[in-house]
This record gives structure tokens, sequence and C-alpha cells, in this order.
């Protein structure tokens, strides 16, 4: 089996972008008072999103499983107020919810979390236990930025946090770390603010220790890390520097990255640098990269091609493909028997 553990429904219906839209101009009515409102997508809209997309995919490429969320940069926690982001995120965790009870064998959910710049994360977990207990989601997105670049909350290392990670780990989930929309024009959102959060949040992991308190907390690293496979050795000696542990003993355990990453060079590096059991197979397929690479023939994002490539042992393989997944996401047990 092969699941990949990075997807976004980038390609919901449009009416999913009206609501949106229309919640937004609400705002700028002084007199409006929030409501959540009603969406109205049908089940057969939903399909045709799904079957002409993802799924279509998912066949061509040969991926069995994907770890579904909403659209990255459609989170957009900087918009509105704390009510603005649970009605927001209440409406896309239920979409997601409705794919993954139409596609039971194809996608399993992971949340949006209703995070408001300046709002202390506790305000989130009403809505991560709904999505867990009541839904069935199996992660989180957390985004360590909602100001979207210009990071105005605490790092993910500050006890403003701790109340959330105790709720991940009482309910055992990973959370992935990932950014939505950047508002600042000095940052592209998928090329250059994903990239700097995925790297800004390893170096807050480095320079705390985290880890000695929450020891069975988990977090993915998507796009591959960011810069970090390829700075490891800068890394490396910024720990060293501030005495802390080896990098694998200070944050490997609790610190994973995945595959969405693309080119083989890259893979090679990531693979070269990254230990095996830390990385888990990721396209993030249909996102940020949809064209064909001119010098392959082949998309992007296709990126079992390059981890195939890699020759991999059939032990490892699985490892990357599945078994990695499976122990860093516990509850993937309850959704997908074990592959023999």
């Amino acid at each position: 089996m092969i699941i990949d553990c990075h997807g976004h429904y980038t390609t919901a219906p449009k009416e999913l972008e009206a609501f949106r839209q229309k919640q937004i101009a609400d705002l700028k009515d002084p007199a409006h008072v929030a409501t959540k409102g009603t969406l109205s997508i049908s089940d057969d809209q939903i399909r045709e999103s799904i079957d002409k997309a993802q799924l279509k995919l998912q066949r061509e490429r040969g991926t069995d499983v994907t770890i579904f969320s909403p659209r990255a940069a459609g989170m957009g926690h900087h918009i509105g107020n704390a009510t603005t982001s649970l009605h927001w995120s209440q409406v896309c965790n239920d979409l997601i919810h409705r794919v993954c009870t139409l596609y039971p064998q194809n996608f399993v959910g992971v949340c949006q979390l209703p995070q408001t710049p300046g709002v202390p994360p506790t305000n989130c977990i009403a809505e991560l236990e709904r999505c867990i207990k009541e839904l069935g989601f199996i992660g989180c997105n957390l985004n360590p930025d909602p100001s979207g670049g210009y990071w105005k909350d605490p790092p993910l290392t500050d006890k403003w946090w701790y109340p959330f990670y105790e709720k991940l780990v009482e309910l055992d989930i990973p959370a992935m770390i990932h950014v939505s929309l950047s508002c600042n024009p000095n940052f592209h959102t998928t090329g250059g603010h994903y990239i700097n959060g995925d790297t800004t949040a390893f170096m807050q992991l480095i320079t705390a220790d985290l880890f000695k308190d929450f020891p069975s907390l988990k977090f993915i690293i998507p796009h591959g890390g960011g810069a970090v496979p390829y700075h490891w050795g800068r890394y490396r000696g910024i720990a060293q520097d501030l005495k802390k542990p080896l990098l694998k003993d200070h944050l490997l355990n609790n610190v994973f990255f995945d595959t969405c990453v693309y080119h083989q060079p890259g893979i090679d590096l990531l693979f070269k640098v990254i230990p095996l059991d830390n990385i888990l197979f990721a396209s993030e397929m249909v996102g940020a990269v949809r064209g064909i690479d001119p010098e392959t023939g082949n998309y992007f994002d296709d990126t079992k091609r390059y981890v195939e490539a890699l020759r991999l042992s059939d032990e490892d393989r699985r490892k990357v493909f599945e078994g990695n997944a499976r122990r860093v996401y516990s509850r993937l047990k309850t959704k997908l028997p074990a592959s023999r």
C-alpha cells in the first residue's frame, strides 16, 4: 500500500470559494452578525471534483490513499476574527469529511484549525476534538504563523502552545506544520512563505527543549523540510553551539519530513541527509506545482517516481510508502487494515 501523507482539497467545487467570499464581504458591514451560514454542494459535485483530479491521479500514479485536508493557502487565519475562523474551519472540515465518507478507501481526513493571530491555540481544541472524535480524522494542520507572513505570535516552543500540545498527545495525533496564504508581499505563498515556514519551525525546535516536556508529541514538517536538509550541517553546528544534544537525539524522535520535493536531486539529498525512518511519502497533489517538467516529461509533483529511482530495499520502500505513515499517524489503524 502507498500512503500519500500530504494532500489538499484544491479542486473543491466553486461554491466553497463563493461561500468564503461572501463571508469576507460580510465582514465589511459593521452591523452584520456573524453566523456560520450554509454551504450547498451535492455529492455528485464532490464526486466530479475528485474523480477528475485527485482520484484520477491516484490511479495514474499508482498510489492508494491520501491523507486529505482543506486547501492550505485557503485557511486564511488572518481574515476576520476567531468566530470567522471557526465557521470557515467547520465548513472546510465538514467538506473533507464528506469526501472521506464518499471515498473511504482513498481518503482519510486531517483537519484545519480555527487559528487567529493573537488568540491562544486553546481556542482550537473544541474543533480539533470534534474532527477527531466525531468525524474520524487522524491529525491536524498547525499554522505556526496565523498572521500570514508577519510572525506575530510566540514561537512553537513557547508555553503559549502547551495546552494545545497536551491535547495532541492525549488524542495521540500528529500535527503537520503548515502555513497558509502569505499576506506579506516579500514572500510568495508557495515558493517563499511555505518553505520559510518549514525552515523557521525547525529552527525554533532546535533552540528549545520542547520534546523533553512532550516526549510523544509528533510533528511533520512538509515540503521535504524546506531548507533543512540542504543546511543540515549549519543546524548541527547551531545545536552544538547551543549545547543541545545531537539532532538525531534532540529532534528526530519527534520530527518527520515528507517527500514533497519536486526534482530527483532534491529527493536524493533528502534521503542522504535525513534518516529513512523519519521520511513519509507525500506529493501534495493537486497542489503548488501542477505542470510537467520539460527535463523529464513527467509531472513535477509525481514524487513516487523520485522515490522509486532511489533503488531502496523492499523493507525500506515499505517504510517510506506506508510504514512510517502508520507509525506517525497512529489512528490510521482504525481506518486502513495493515497491508500484507
